[in-house]
């Protein structure tokens, strides 16, 4: 028998062909499986164009591969994995699907209501008219392909993860003392405050005002929507309409331009926004984005602005003002103009009686409300400079530290800093040095050109009340009242006699230190070399160290008590050498001077060539009106963030002397004052203790005093900040021993006292 091929060649069995009964795969019989072979022993190719070696190599690796399909092992080839389809491929295809059933299914009745035109069995116009089963049909499919498009719109809009700059950027607030606003740093004026501390009559001003089914509306209105589009139809813009969700996301999310696709993305996400926030997430949202006027995004930067107090402290009656607001600043704010005023208050009005209607205010509350409540004339952050701005630098450097706050942190804002700053100190000191500056003028105009004053007050619990940096931050970096450039002078004494006080002194190496006290004598002649056990002291040039009183007056034999009270430098220079330089420099760093500034351990350190800062000084005569304790001086009360506190390292009172050493010290520095100002002295009732300070090369001149535990110093000293730091001669304008130019500005600064 004659056994025909079929084109393309006998098949062959494969592993995938399915078994049979019986188990196993079927046989081919021997003459026709030998067929194949007896045509590639005569060198013809196999069915599928390969060369005989080849195809047998196929069929091998074929059989190899189902016996390890078949064993569960791999075989020699693998099958890779198509990749899996995106979310947005699965999207398409599950519409392509939908699309199809659709189709399948409505197809036949489509097919019956397709319109002939023109339309058999009518005559005239009747003829171009579509029957009321193809109009129907036309509204159905128009109306489920625009669900359809919805539907596709919302599953494809995503939220974004981040806000825009503007919705996180905050700024930094700082307050007086008494919790007054005193400053802002930021390119933003916004703080954002959680929804519990805005007073709930504030809250429902707003939605009020805006959008008073807030908590039962899908995030957005389409009645408003609706309103939005006939109102501005082919106009290109879109006005009004917007639920509080929409305008929350267009404040985070999306730009202020006023297009029909920019409305539609807006629609799209609020709606998300609403199944994905709880509705107070989204007030209190809006409430810290919104823009009030005046500078300020949201709502507890607007209470400062208009009223000068958090949000906290505002009422019902000043919720409907800054809710008005929200509806154009520029029209709302009324110091800007009449008509403004006019909008404003005919707006407040409304709210207030809009919250009635809807039972958010009682008739008696809304009662209570009747006079518009006036809001402030300038937004009290805005203004900086000058004092305040040394202020906040000094803060600033502060609050860094103790918080443990970096700068890139410290910048994105948000913090409010509560100082020690106190705002009537800081005026009256200011208008002591503007009074001074101005005289310096008058007096000589080329040296008060380079002339400085540092000034400084420090509570003896270690609080800086206030301090005068310089003429204005804006035009002079330079803060007088902390810089460590000019010399102490005689106003480093009383830290001697607290160190020879507290340690007592040495007259011989290898004798014990002997106490010394108030009464205890020294020489107080001009012009005595300075002795040490072995002899006088001399410099690296040969000669014999010796110290100078001021205008060269000899007092003989003195107790060290009237010593610091007349300011006898020949005294102090000796006694610093018998107590110890080792001393001396321990003992005024205890008392709260820097050893940055305690320079050279040699003995002119005795007689003032220290270079402490107004603040640092000030710091130091507190420890003795504290009783010999000492607390680092600090610009800070609290911080928080956000309204939330934030943790800072607080200064804590320390030993720094022994309290008969400071009593002794404090006494002397008093009856200094009552010696140099017995009227004054008078006045205060013994509650005053105060020394000047002066300079061997006329450098400095210096008043520290100490009243109603408050000690304040002012430095007068002039340097070309042009050239060096390096101190110039004052040239007459720190005023002389009798008429003090420091003390007539400390004076001043601490009156009534004088």
């Amino acid at each position: 028998m004659q056994i025909r091929v079929p084109e393309g060649g006998i098949p062959t069995t494969r592993a995938e062909d399915p078994p049979i009964p019986g188990g196993g795969r079927r046989e081919m019989s021997d003459d026709i499986t030998g067929a194949p072979s007896d045509t590639e022993e005569n060198g013809r190719t196999s069915p599928t164009g390969d060369s005989p070696a080849t195809a047998s190599g196929t069929r091998a690796s074929r059989r190899a591969d189902a016996k390890a399909a078949a064993s569960g092992r791999p075989g020699s080839r693998r099958r890779r994995k198509a990749p899996k389809p995106g979310p947005a491929a699965r999207l398409t295809a599950a519409i392509t699907a939908a699309t199809a059933v659709v189709i399948a299914v409505l197809g036949p009745r489509l097919r019956r209501v397709r319109p002939h035109y023109p339309r058999p069995g009518r005559t005239g116009w009747k003829r171009w008219v579509p029957s009321w089963r193809q109009t129907g049909g036309a509204v159905l499919a128009s109306l489920g392909l625009s669900a359809l498009a919805l539907t596709v719109a919302y599953a494809l809009t995503d939220i974004p993860d981040n806000l825009n700059s503007y919705a996180t950027q905050q700024d930094n607030v700082y307050f007086w003392a008494d919790g007054t606003p005193m400053a802002r740093v930021g390119w933003v004026q916004r703080q954002e405050m959680k929804l519990d501390d805005v007073p709930e009559d504030v809250r429902w001003a707003v939605l009020a005002a805006e959008n008073e089914n807030f908590y039962s509306d899908p995030g957005i209105s389409a009645k408003g929507l609706s309103r939005a589009v006939l109102r501005t139809f082919g106009q290109g813009s879109t006005q009004g309409g917007s639920t509080i969700t929409q305008q929350y996301v267009k404040n985070v999310y999306l730009s202020h331009e006023q297009t029909y696709s920019r409305k539609f993305t807006e629609a799209m996400m609020a709606l998300k926004l609403d199944n994905k926030m709880s509705k107070d997430e989204i007030l209190e949202g809006y409430l810290n984005t919104s823009w009030f006027g005046r500078g300020t995004y949201g709502i507890q930067r607007a209470a400062q602005a208009y009223y000068g107090k958090d949000v906290s402290e505002l009422n019902a009656s000043e919720g409907a003002f800054l809710a008005a607001l929200l509806k154009g600043a520029g029209l709302y704010d009324p110091t800007l103009s009449a008509a403004n005023r006019a909008r404003a208050e005919e707006r407040w009005r409304w709210t207030l009686d809009r919250m009635v209607k809807i039972g958010k205010l009682s008739p008696e509350e809304r009662a209570g409300y009747r006079t518009f409540p006036k809001a402030l004339e300038s937004n009290p952050l805005y203004h900086t400079g000058e004092q305040s701005d040394y202020l906040v630098e000094l803060a600033t450097q502060y609050v860094k530290k103790t918080a443990h706050i970096s700068d890139k942190d410290f910048d994105r804002g948000g913090y409010q800093i509560y100082t020690t700053f106190d705002k009537k100190r800081v005026d009256q000191l200011t208008r002591a040095v503007g009074a001074a500056r101005d005289e310096a003028r008058k007096d000589n105009a080329k040296a008060a050109k380079h002339v400085h004053y540092g000034a400084a007050s420090v509570a003896a619990d270690g609080r800086i009340l206030a301090l005068h940096g310089g003429p204005d931050h804006r035009k002079q970096g330079y803060n007088e009242s902390n810089a460590t450039t000019v010399p102490a002078g005689s106003a480093f004494q009383p830290f001697v006699y607290a160190a020879a006080l507290e340690h007592g002194v040495r007259k011989s190496r290898d004798g014990a230190p002997e106490p010394v006290t108030g009464e205890t004598e020294y020489v107080g002649d001009d012009k005595v070399p300075i002795t040490t056990p072995e002899g006088p002291y001399w410099d690296r040039s040969g000669r014999k160290v010796a110290a100078k009183n001021d205008g060269g007056r000899s007092y003989g034999r003195i107790s060290l008590h009237r010593a610091l009270a007349s300011s006898v430098n020949t005294t102090f220079m000796q006694l610093g050498m018998d107590t110890g330089l080792d001393k001396l420099r321990a003992t005024a760093q205890a008392a709260g001077l820097l050893p940055s500034s305690l320079g050279a351990q040699v003995p002119a350190l005795a007689t003032g060539k220290s270079t402490p800062s107004a603040i640092r000084m000030a710091s130091g005569y507190t420890t003795f009106a504290a009783g010999g304790r000492h607390t680092e001086p600090y610009t800070i009360l609290k911080v928080t963030r956000n309204g939330h506190k934030v943790a800072t390292d607080t200064p804590v009172s320390r030993r720094a002397m022994d309290a008969d050493t400071a009593a002794e010290v404090q006494s002397a520095l008093t009856d200094a004052f009552r010696t140099a100002y017995p009227e004054t002295a008078a006045k205060a009732g013994g509650k005053v203790a105060g020394k000047r300070g002066t300079t061997e090369n006329d450098t400095a001149a210096w008043y520290v005093g100490t009243e109603e535990k408050v000690s304040t110093a002012v430095v007068v000293y002039r340097i070309d900040l042009a050239k060096s730091l390096e101190p110039l001669p004052l040239e007459g304008l720190g005023g002389t021993i009798a008429d003090s130019v420091p003390y007539g500005i400390w004076s001043e600064a601490l009156r009534p006292l004088g």
